[in-house]
């Protein structure tokens, strides 16, 4: 699946030496990379004949993330879509440049550009691929750290998010959890199963 394992390696070395530079930390490590090794590892159990492209995109999905501040944007809803959209193209652009100057020709660049860039959900199987990814991610790794910053957010709240994420996932991704091979944290378990049931 790998057309050149050594240029592959060095891509997703170069990713992750740009994510070390993360200066906040998560478990003792540079948060972004973290979150990069975890999307690699979900993508192996989840698809572990996914394309180069994915596997390239899946690592690079949040690269450099740190370097556009939520802050940096209106503190409102549009502000934080204005902000997401940003994200997008800076992930798509940083993902790109390293891609070249490793030797990437131009049309795998693009796609995973596309899917780093969230270009085509639903229609674009590699960027519903990366969707699956970070969705079942944010179940295993991340849902039960956001729902402690927002002690504020009510049961309809948390539903309400539960399943707007849940139908951005494909059938495949959502069987998945199903089928318990996500671990889901203890104390959101109870209100992801109530919300996709």
């Amino acid at each position: 699946m790998i057309a050149d394992p050594k240029r592959f390696d060095a891509t997703v070395a170069a990713f992750d030496a740009a994510n070390a530079e993360d200066p906040n930390r998560d478990e003792g490590q540079p948060k972004e990379l973290l979150y990069a090794r975890r999307m690699s590892a979900m993508l192996a159990r989840f698809a572990p004949d996914a394309s180069e492209a994915v596997r390239l995109a899946v690592r690079a999905q949040h690269i450099q993330r740190w370097r556009t501040p939520r802050s940096s944007y209106p503190m409102d809803r549009q502000g934080y879509l204005q902000w997401r959209t940003g994200l997008y193209r800076f992930h798509a652009e940083t993902a790109g440049r390293i891609m070249a100057e490793h030797g990437y020709d131009a049309g795998t660049i693009e796609r995973v550009k596309a899917a780093v860039g969230k270009k085509g959900l639903k229609v674009n199987a590699e960027t519903q691929l990366l969707e699956d990814v970070t969705d079942l991610v944010f179940l295993e790794h991340y849902i039960a750290g956001f729902a402690a910053q927002h002690p504020e957010y009510d049961e309809a709240k948390w539903l309400d998010i539960i399943r707007k994420t849940w139908q951005k996932m494909s059938k495949e991704a959502r069987d998945f959890v199903l089928a318990g091979k996500v671990s889901l944290p203890e104390t959101a378990k109870p209100l992801i199963l109530k919300a996709v049931s």
